[in-house]
């Protein structure tokens, strides 16, 4: 009587990991958080072989994510459980490849979602002075005038305006692809005041490198040695998401504006922009790079207020 092989859960979720990292090669940030939450797995059910995985072990898994506290002394919201279990779904369905005999992921059911608030956005009249508030004394001045302009003109993600290369930028034609979730490309615009930000930066540049941002606290702008702007890696010093976030904050402070103001502000700031002037939810979906609708149809509260300035301004009622 042949013996089964047991395959062990740190082994294979080792294998599923360099596995992601392989289909995912412009997002490491995927792999590092599949290797967090399967760490989790292991941390309750131990390196169990992956064929006791069953019905029973997961719900009492999903029990003890729902009780676990993190290390800010916080409950998982159930976005964060959700994670999670996509994880271990991903991780079933890669076995399952391999024909080991596992439980079948497609019987994982996901968490209830927390209902989405509405956002907190920008007015035009904030934007002009958060992009104001850039002093042209300052090295990074047009730099900095070119993030915020970009972020607000195009509605990129913080990670997708970080990934830009020099190359990836038509000034011209006032239009580029950026690479989104899901290694998606898409096409976004830019307005005239954003392309022309855009050329002033660029056109101070001394250096030949391919990022089109760099974090000029750690790089010489001005040397041509290349060399000398890479980390120890090998990579060019690009700025990062958690850079441009402070950067936002903090001509968000100087403007005056009370709100708290993120990258991710100016994103919703821009499709409730064209929402409120018209433009159709479907086009936004795609301009945001949405999958979803639903997930767009969080800017249709954001309105509300200019709705109701509509509705009060044009509606009558009948004599």
């Amino acid at each position: 009587m042949a013996i089964l092989k047991k395959h062990f859960l740190s082994d294979l979720i080792m294998d599923f990991i360099e596995d992601v990292e392989l289909r995912h090669p412009h997002s490491p940030s995927t792999a590092r958080n599949y290797n967090l939450y399967m760490d989790r797995l292991v941390e309750f059910a131990g390196n169990i072989p992956v064929e006791q995985i069953d019905h029973e072990l997961i719900r009492k898994y999903r029990l003890w994510l729902n009780r676990l506290i993190d290390n800010h002394g916080h409950r998982l919201k159930p976005v964060t459980q959700n994670y999670h279990l996509i994880a271990l779904r991903g991780f079933l369905k890669y076995c399952s490849k391999r024909e080991i005999p596992i439980y079948d992921a497609s019987k994982i059911e996901l968490a209830a979602k927390e209902r989405r608030t509405s956002a907190a956005y920008l007015t035009l009249e904030e934007v002009s002075r958060l992009v104001a508030a850039v002093d042209i004394q300052e090295k990074s001045y047009l730099r900095d005038r070119a993030i915020l302009n970009l972020l607000f003109s195009s509605g990129m993600r913080v990670s997708e305006l970080c990934q830009l290369n020099r190359s990836d930028i038509n000034l011209k034609r006032r239009e580029f692809q950026v690479l989104g979730k899901g290694n998606k490309n898409r096409l976004v615009f830019i307005s005239p005041s954003a392309a022309e930000s855009l050329h002033d930066y660029l056109r101070s540049r001394t250096d030949t490198t391919i990022p089109l941002f760099l974090n000029e606290s750690r790089n010489p702008i001005a040397s041509s040695d290349s060399q000398k702007i890479r980390d120890k890696k090998g990579e060019f010093r690009r700025l990062t998401p958690r850079s441009v976030q402070r950067i936002v904050s903090h001509y968000a402070a100087k403007a005056g504006i009370t709100k708290r103001v993120s990258p991710h502000t100016l994103r919703h700031s821009f499709a409730t922009n064209l929402l409120e002037n018209g433009a159709d939810l479907r086009s936004i979906q795609t301009m945001l790079g949405h999958e979803d609708i639903s997930t767009t149809q969080i800017y249709t509260h954001m309105v509300n207020p200019h709705l109701r300035k509509v509705h009060e301004q044009f509606h009558r009622d009948p004599a």
